[in-house]
């Protein structure tokens, strides 16, 4: 007999610690995780964890043999900056082990004869706006707009989007008898900050590097202009979005992928509640003009009204808590310590 389990890819990232503490928090013991890297002392008693590749066939099939999945949470990933320095890896990473995955919860649906469900974190970069003109005229974007990432982890993502609505809707179509698909079930994220995780190599990445900077008290030279503006999203509320979206009746659902967001700020409005916890804090803006252009591709702000009525999406950290609960007195208290 198979034990049943929820399984957690990139259970040491940023997201997949977030998660993986919450779930633990919430009772649940039937955990395992998957990583390239161990996770961290305090969590290695929440979770059964495998040190693997997600593209190591011979280890993806044993791990079906030995356990019944239910549910994935698939958060590996290549993040944006690294993807486009190495894109064809970014490729396998981000498709390709996305795929084999689909593959595996498809013949777990059909074994079962019910839906395994897939939940799958996508991302902002899934736009792209072509100029700032442009962006500054659509300030509000809906999921089926501008979708034309101008990055490789952009290009990933949305693929696997709609990889996830063909797995559910459309796998096997021709067969005489369509077997039970898989649940799909997708929320596209803004840019994520955590005060638990040093920043890994996200775009966005340049609001979480500001904060850490100033705790540490070294000089940050931002990478992007200061009226730079996209949306934001503290980690707690990124980790509620994905359980909220898991637990929510199929029926309520209208769709397979959904916007959620927080709050919007521009480099500067970050920088200026940054010095007003550390007035010492040296922050400059130097631009790199090709990062902040993939930047200026996201939108402004984006709507995420579909998650609000179909499974009820709210965030609990609006800006001031995000910022004067959160980020600045877990950061600050992180290199305390130190």
């Amino acid at each position: 007999m198979r034990k049943r389990v929820i399984f957690i890819t990139g259970a040491s990232g940023e997201v997949g610690q977030a998660l993986l503490k919450e779930l633990a928090r919430q009772g649940e013991r039937r955990l395992l995780t998957l990583d390239l890297h161990p996770l961290p002392a305090e969590l290695q008693s929440l979770s059964t964890h495998v040190e693997g590749d997600l593209l190591n066939l011979r280890l993806l099939a044993r791990l079906v043999s030995e356990y019944e999945i239910d549910v994935i949470y698939h958060l590996a990933a290549l993040l944006s900056t690294r993807a486009e320095i190495q894109p064809e890896e970014a490729h396998q990473v981000n498709v390709e082990a996305t795929l084999q995955l689909l593959k595996i919860a498809a013949e777990e649906s059909q074994w079962r004869k019910r839906p395994v469900q897939f939940i799958f974190p996508s991302s902002i970069a899934a736009y792209g706006l072509p100029d700032r003109e442009t962006k500054m005229h659509f300030q509000r974007v809906r999921e089926f707009e501008w979708n034309q990432p101008r990055t490789m982890y952009g290009c990933n993502k949305l693929y696997c989007e709609h990889l996830g609505v063909y797995f559910s809707r459309y796998y096997r179509q021709l067969a005489a008898e369509q077997p039970p698909t898989i649940d799909f079930r997708c929320v596209r994220f803004p840019g994520l900050i955590s005060a638990y995780t040093v920043p890994s190599g996200g775009t966005s990445d340049y609001a979480p590097e500001m904060i850490h900077a100033a705790a540490r008290g070294v000089p940050y030279a931002c990478f992007v202009r200061e009226e730079a503006r996209i949306p934001f999203m503290a980690m707690p509320d990124a980790v509620r979005a994905l359980l909220m979206l898991a637990h929510a009746p199929r029926e309520r659902l209208t769709r397979h992928v959904y916007n959620v967001t927080s709050f919007t700020l521009s480099a500067a409005q970050i920088r200026d509640r940054v010095l007003a916890a550390f007035p010492d804090a040296q922050i400059t803006f130097q631009p790199d003009h090709k990062r902040e252009a993939i930047v200026d591709s996201w939108p402004a702000d984006i709507d995420d009204s579909a998650a609000r009525l179909d499974w009820d999406w709210a965030p609990e950290y609006d800006v001031d808590r995000a910022f004067n609960e959160y980020l600045i007195p877990i950061i600050r208290e992180r290199y305390r310590s130190r």
